[in-house]
């Protein structure tokens, strides 16, 4: 009887585990725009960057919302389909209709509530830097997670988003914290340090935060209290791991 008990209360148990993971709800935030400057060339999200993080949470059971400035069609960085930068998420990305109608149909940031969420994750490629570094909804949603102490997760070109985001104490979001993001030695590498609004490295450390960073295309992923930084394309699955670990630590 007493092994019988035992078993019913591990069933309970995991029943009431696998519930609670369905019912957590992350926001994942790509970028609208899709013109690389004046090079007459196309750019976006990086695919990898948002397919590593959506597969990884998704297959937990967490509910994904995909938000953009402008809503609809989130526009995919041409060069992030080049068959040397496919993985495994990516591949599988291009064989999902589910996740391809998601990436077609993203909500407005301005239509965003952020009670609704348990926590944002912000996949890079260059977009970020022209749109969501400047966006009113963005920089507002960045400071409404930050107040609730939800844990928010930037990677590579994406800590652009940080750019004018304030902490509780009025002061930059980034002064004083340890962060990360894509490093001036990878953009020179891909020779567009002249074609960008702004380095990512350069704009953090002028912000007031202790810029960290390991060897270039490794994975690298800091943490400072509910914020989470990576600086490339390789941080994806690591920075989406450490966001899971929180989102459950803060009682998931």
């Amino acid at each position: 009887m007493k092994n019988l008990i035992t078993i019913l209360a591990l069933l309970v148990f995991s029943i009431a585990k696998v519930s609670a993971q369905e019912n957590i709800k992350v926001l994942m935030v790509l970028t609208s725009h899709d013109k690389l400057g004046e090079t007459g060339k196309k750019t976006g999200f990086w695919i990898e960057e948002f397919a590593t993080p959506y597969y990884f949470l998704k297959d937990k059971g967490v509910n994904i919302t995909i938000a953009t400035p402008k809503g609809g069609q989130a526009p995919i960085d041409p060069k992030s389909n080049d068959p040397s930068f496919q993985t495994d998420a990516t591949k599988r990305y291009f064989e999902d209709t589910e996740a391809q109608k998601q990436i077609k149909n993203t909500v407005k940031l301005s239509s965003v509530n952020e009670n609704k969420y348990d926590a944002v994750f912000y996949p890079g490629g260059h977009g970020p830097l022209w749109d969501l570094a400047n966006d009113k909804h963005s920089i507002a949603l960045l400071e409404s997670f930050n107040r609730s102490k939800k844990p928010m997760a930037l990677i590579c070109h994406a800590p652009s988003a940080l750019k004018y985001v304030k902490g509780e104490n009025g002061n930059l979001l980034v002064k004083g914290k340890r962060v990360a993001g894509f490093s001036n030695s990878e953009e020179e590498a891909v020779k567009l340090t002249k074609v960008i609004p702004f380095l990512v490295e350069d704009m953090l450390t002028e912000n007031g935060g202790i810029y960290e960073k390991g060897p270039d295309w490794s994975s690298f992923v800091v943490k400072e209290g509910n914020l989470i930084t990576g600086q490339n394309p390789q941080s994806s699955k690591e920075a989406a791991e450490l966001l899971y670990k929180m989102i459950l630590e803060a009682g998931h």
